[in-house]
């Protein structure tokens, strides 16, 4: 049942997403944290908690910030499978969320509070993560402003001060896949995807569309001067 939204958007016939076959509730093991950079009809990096069997999800346009001034948004979608956890390729054209995803990070989470659904009804979840990129001590915090389901709404996703916090870009110094080392470019070259659009999420065409489009040798192009 949990799953339900998430399968409902989905055709598997046409995604290489994977469907979830449903977990059991995990009891003295580590949970699963995952990132996946995902550039589909804009650039976000999807945030995901294990809870009861699913990955708790957050879109976040602008990806973690390590600085404890730097609050991101973070708007919660529907649960997704615990598989999705290793998920990296590329969506096709046509279907939900289609376009470039990458593993940007991975690892496990502890949630401050053992009662993560009191948690989630509050609004705040505290929590630690251990991953690749991301580690140390974070909070979610539900926006009261942005409606009135903590479990559907607009949070914060804020990096508390510890040994971890900094101020370097993350998300610029960083770009690569923990999975397979590769740009979104190259995850949409090889799996068949925009690679011109998955390359405005890389490092270094931020704002602006790529182009293989070349002048023609020889020709001077003259520019009319303002008077």
């Amino acid at each position: 049942m949990k799953l339900n939204e998430y399968r409902k958007k989905r055709n598997f016939a046409a995604t290489p997403e994977p469907q979830g076959a449903g977990s059991a509730e995990k009891k003295g093991k580590s949970l699963i944290y995952a990132i996946q950079k995902h550039m589909a009809t804009h650039l976000h990096y999807d945030l995901r908690l294990e809870w009861r069997g699913v990955l708790l999800s957050w879109a976040v346009p602008k990806g973690p910030s390590l600085d404890p001034a730097v609050k991101r948004l973070a708007m919660q979608t529907e649960d997704h499978p615990v598989e999705y956890a290793d998920f990296e390729g590329v969506i096709p054209a046509g279907q939900y969320g289609a376009g470039t995803v990458m593993l940007w990070d991975k690892g496990t989470w502890q949630p401050e509070s053992a009662d993560v659904d009191a948690s989630l009804q509050a609004g705040e979840i505290k929590f630690t993560l251990q991953g690749k990129k991301l580690q140390g001590s974070w909070v979610l915090v539900h926006t009261r402003g942005f409606g009135s389901n903590p479990a559907r709404s607009t949070w914060l996703l804020i990096k508390h001060r510890d040994q971890y916090a900094s101020t370097k870009d993350v998300t610029q110094e960083e770009p690569r896949s923990v999975a397979s080392q590769r740009l979104l470019a190259e995850i949409a070259r090889d799996g068949g995807g925009d690679i011109e659009r998955a390359s405005m999420g890389d490092p270094g065409v931020k704002g602006q569309r790529a182009t293989s489009a070349k002048p023609a040798r020889g020709r001077i192009v003259r520019r009319r001067r303002s008077l």
